[in-house]
C-alpha cells in the first residue's frame, strides 16, 4: 500500500519531483538516431525475400497449435536505458495466429476508425486524419492505469504495405498530449512541453508473413519517457520499465484475438483463406 502511495505521488506531482517536464533536444536526437538505425535494419530485412521473421517464442515448441500460439516479448538492448535525462525503451514481441493471412493483418491495422474495437480499454478512440492507402495520419486516444488513470491524445504517421504473403506497418508519433480531467466539461489538452512524461515518443514496427498454416506477427516498439528522479529510482524504475512490455503484450494478445475471431468467422461461413 505504501509503495502504491509513493508511485501515485510521483505521477501526480509530475514535474515537481522531476527536474524536467519535457525531453531536451539531446534526448530527442538520441531517440531519432536510434530509430533511424533500427528502421534501416527493418527496411533491409523486408526488402530481402530470403530473410524471415525470427520466431523466437517458438524455438522450444514441439509443433502443437497451443505451443505455437505463445506470445513472446523480450527486451532489446536491455529494454530501457537512460538517454540525456530521459528513458529510451525498446521491446520486441512475436506471436503466431493459425489460419490468419497477411491480408487479414493489413486490414486490421488499417481499420483506423475502429481500433478501439480491437484494443480497448487501452485505445479509447481513433480516427483517420488523412489516408491515401500506403501512408496515413491518424489520431488516437489512449488510457493507461498506473495507480492513477492517465489519458493521452496522440497523432501518428503510418506507412504500410503488402507483397507476396508478407507485410509491414510502421507508425511514428508526431504529437502526444496529456489530457486533464478527461470526459468532463473541464477537459483540457496540455501543451506538449507541459506534459508529465508518461510518453513523449512512440514508434511501432510491425512485420508479418505467412508461415505454414498461419501468420507470424512481429512487433517492435521504441518509446521515450521521463526518467525517475534519483531519490525514487529504486521504487519507480521497475514500474516505468514494465509499462512498455505490458503494453506490447496486451497489443499482441488483442491482435491475435481479433485475427482469430476473423478467421473463425470466415471458416464458419464456408469461405477459404
Amino acid at each position: 500500500m505504501r509503495r502504491n502511495l509513493w508511485i501515485a505521488t510521483f505521477f501526480l506531482l509530475g514535474p515537481n519531483v522531476s527536474p524536467a517536464a519535457a525531453p531536451g533536444r539531446p534526448a530527442e536526437r538520441a531517440f531519432e538516431s536510434y530509430v533511424a538505425n533500427l528502421e534501416a535494419g527493418v527496411a533491409r530485412q523486408y526488402a530481402d525475400p530470403s530473410t524471415h521473421i525470427a520466431a523466437f517464442p517458438f524455438e522450444t515448441a514441439t509443433g502443437s497449435d497451443a505451443e505455437r500460439e505463445l506470445i513472446g516479448a523480450v527486451r532489446v538492448n536491455g529494454g530501457g536505458w537512460p538517454v540525456e535525462g530521459s528513458l529510451l525503451h525498446h521491446w520486441r514481441g512475436v506471436t503466431f495466429v493459425p489460419r490468419a493471412t497477411a491480408n487479414d493483418m493489413l486490414k486490421l491495422l488499417r481499420d483506423y476508425n475502429n481500433l478501439s474495437r480491437y484494443y480497448a480499454p487501452e485505445v479509447v478512440s481513433s480516427r483517420i486524419l488523412s489516408d491515401n492507402g500506403a501512408t496515413s495520419r491518424i489520431a488516437m486516444r489512449f488510457e493507461k492505469r498506473v495507480v492513477i488513470k492517465v489519458v493521452l491524445d496522440a497523432e501518428f504517421q503510418v506507412e504500410s504495405g503488402l507483397s507476396a504473403g508478407r507485410g509491414y506497418s510502421v507508425s511514428r508519433s508526431t504529437h502526444i498530449w496529456q489530457i486533464d480531467q478527461p470526459g468532463t466539461m473541464h477537459e483540457r489538452r496540455r501543451p506538449e512541453a507541459e506534459c508529465d512524461g508518461f510518453l513523449w515518443r512512440l514508434n511501432s514496427y510491425w512485420r508479418f508473413e505467412q508461415h505454414g498454416d498461419g501468420l507470424i506477427i512481429d512487433c517492435e516498439t521504441v518509446s521515450l519517457t521521463r526518467a525517475a528522479p534519483a531519490a525514487l529510482r529504486w521504487l519507480i524504475s521497475p514500474v516505468i520499465t514494465a509499462l512498455p512490455r505490458d503494453s506490447l503484450q496486451f497489443t499482441l494478445t488483442a491482435t491475435k484475438n481479433a485475427l482469430a475471431a476473423n478467421t473463425l468467422g470466415r471458416y464458419r461461413n464456408g469461405r477459404a483463406n
